[in-house]
């Protein structure tokens, strides 16, 4: 059995601690982050605001991304095995029906782009405050740094549209408060999965 579960959500919410958390936790788990799709610096575009575009899915090689998901898809053992994943010897020689084979698909565009929709089994989105996810992303180191004003003048508003265009989708989507603690959140989504699996199986 084949499960995809999104994590998606705010920027600096909580999105890649709660993923690394589960992975360790869940049984073949393989990850893909949609961070690992952003294009060239010199190919993001810049925005009427006067920013560069990275918040919006045209920074993103998304086919690359959905060839990603399409390649655990067709073969997770094999998936698996070339990132590093070690496989329950078990799930190798049982009944392939029977194997349970999780990819956590993990970014901050989950929900907005068409071809990745029918994908999910299960998704979460996580949610902070402005000034907490303001806070938040003032204490993180990035390779391309944030110029002054990036996220009052574009992270956010992007954020915002982003997720009305989500929740208009009309995805079954599961929502989590980013401000609980860590292993609230953790315990919270574990559970659910752990339910969602026996009941599928």
């Amino acid at each position: 059995m084949k499960y995809v579960i999104g994590i998606g959500g705010v920027t600096n919410g909580g999105k890649t601690t709660l993923t690394n958390r589960l992975i360790k936790s869940l049984p073949n788990c393989c990850v893909v982050h949609q961070d690992d799709f952003f294009k060239k610096p010199d190919q993001i575009e810049v925005g009427e605001d006067g920013f560069r575009q990275w918040d919006v899915i045209t920074a993103l090689d998304m086919d690359a991304m959905v060839n990603t998901i399409r390649g655990w898809s067709e073969n997770p053992v094999k998936f698996a095995h070339s990132h590093g994943v070690n496989v329950s010897p078990s799930t190798e020689v049982a009944d392939p029906e029977q194997q349970i084979h999780i990819l956590i698909v993990e970014g901050f565009l989950l929900y907005n782009y068409r071809p990745l929709m029918d994908v999910y089994n299960k998704c979460y989105y996580i949610s902070i405050p402005y000034e907490e996810c303001k806070r938040r992303r003032s204490t993180r180191q990035y390779t391309v740094p944030d110029p002054p004003g990036l996220f009052e003048g574009h992270v956010w508003p992007m954020y915002l549209k982003h997720r009305n265009e989500m929740v208009e989708s009309c995805l079954d989507i599961a929502y989590l408060d980013g401000l609980k603690s860590e292993e609230g959140i953790y315990s919270q989504v574990y559970e659910d999965i752990q339910n969602t699996l026996l009941n599928r199986l």
